[in-house]
């Protein structure tokens, strides 16, 4: 049996999307959390946040249900006019939590995610 003392072992390593519109998702989160993006032709992009990388690929967009990813912000407040300006749509107003205060969005394929804050 193979063994890995890799530091990423066992953590998410990538999370992938079905949406209706690569294009259309890059200008959201590009937009709202300025996201970078490499395509890999018309169907399949991958993005990257600075920390976690992850696709978009064109599909039957899934929407909500499964796994809450859950994104970390600085600015609780800007964060959330970003989603709005870029498309997105608030489904749970900010509210706090023992750790701090967050809300829950849906992107334009109606995946919902959610934002927090440790203010």
């Amino acid at each position: 049996m193979a063994t890995t003392n890799s530091e990423n072992d066992g953590r998410i390593d990538y999370v992938e999307f079905n949406v209706a519109d690569v294009a259309r998702s890059k200008r959201f989160y590009g937009e709202a959390f300025g996201w970078s993006f490499k395509d890999y032709g018309t169907d399949y992009c991958e993005f990257g946040d600075g920390r976690l990388t992850g696709g978009f690929a064109t599909g039957e967009a899934r929407g909500s249900g499964g796994p809450l990813v859950i994104l970390y912000a600085d600015d609780l407040a800007d964060v959330q006019r970003r989603i709005e300006a870029a498309g997105g749509r608030i489904v749970k107003p900010a509210y706090d939590f023992p750790g701090g205060r967050r809300f829950h969005f849906a992107d334009p394929d109606g995946y919902q995610l959610a934002v927090w804050s440790a203010r």
